[in-house]
């Protein structure tokens, strides 16, 4: 190995899958202020995760829902203000029906409003 690249600040960590709940303990570098107590009774920091080999589908052999937290929604609430003002373009086909459109009335005497 090269000298100087690789982190001194190895240590034990708990990692956690939120989807089931399944623990594994480890050693990384990655930082949190989260801690656990273990099975041996001693208390390592917690690195929450989404994805274990105990969940992902390549794995387990089936599918399986993993919810990270309506990852769609926030992305709607995110980014839906921007097309708001685009009265020019085409309607999205991929709108669906339950989602309200927008109408824009022009003014056409040139009278402010």
């Amino acid at each position: 190995m090269k000298k100087g690249i690789h982190p001194e600040n190895y240590r034990t960590v708990v990692f956690k899958d939120m989807s089931n709940d399944y623990a594994f303990l480890s050693r990384s570098t990655a930082k949190t202020k989260e801690t656990i107590k273990w099975e041996d009774g001693n208390e390592y920091p917690l690195i929450k995760i989404e994805v274990s080999s105990k969940s992902h589908p390549f794995y387990t052999g089936k599918a399986q829902f993993v919810d990270t937290a309506g990852r769609i929604d926030k992305f709607r609430q995110k980014y839906g203000k921007f097309n708001k003002g685009n009265a020019s373009q085409a309607p999205d086909a991929n709108v669906t029906p339950d989602e309200p459109t927008l109408a824009v009335e022009e003014n056409t005497d040139n009278t402010p409003d």
